[in-house]
């Protein structure tokens, strides 16, 4: 079932919210509850209204389309000032920031990674280290999110 409502949130987005970017979708079980857990961005950030206005459609989309079998709550929210990087494309557009990895599998001998992120090369996450440089396969990162600096004056625009 989750594949399946992803599947249609992905439609939705694509037919219907073409002015979003859809981050990320999360079908949990929390506290006995199903949830629904939306991330969505778009150029010049996410308002509360963008939110409000992605649940109602959605919500509507999902209700017509019927895909999950019981009650659940949908949360529609931004990604946050600590963007989980989630596609190849991400990689590249936030090239120049600091981010923290976490691999599924060692790599060299760690699964922990933070630095600055010089981009993707042949599916390969290239971060610069404090000393080191890494060079990291897409397929196994488990985990990535940009770090905010609240001394940076470049994020704080």
């Amino acid at each position: 079932m989750k594949n399946k409502v992803s599947e249609l949130v992905k439609e939705f987005f694509l037919n219907s919210c073409k002015e979003y970017e859809l981050v990320d979708v999360e079908f949990v079980k929390e506290r006995g509850r199903k949830v629904l857990r939306v991330t969505i961005d778009k150029e010049g950030g996410i308002t509360l209204a963008d939110c409000e206005k992605i649940s109602r459609s959605l919500g509507d989309y999902l209700d017509q389309k019927d895909p999950i079998d019981a009650s659940y709550n949908l949360e529609v929210s931004s990604p946050g000032i600590e963007r989980p990087l989630k596609k190849e494309a991400d990689f590249e557009r936030f090239s120049g920031r600091r981010i923290k990895v976490t691999t599924y599998a060692p790599v060299g001998a760690r699964k922990n990674f933070t630095g600055t992120l010089l981009g993707l090369e042949e599916r390969n996450v290239i971060l610069a280290g404090e000393e080191d440089r890494y060079v990291i396969p897409f397929e196994l990162i488990a985990k990535a999110h940009l770090i905010f600096d609240y001394d940076s004056k470049e994020e704080q625009k």
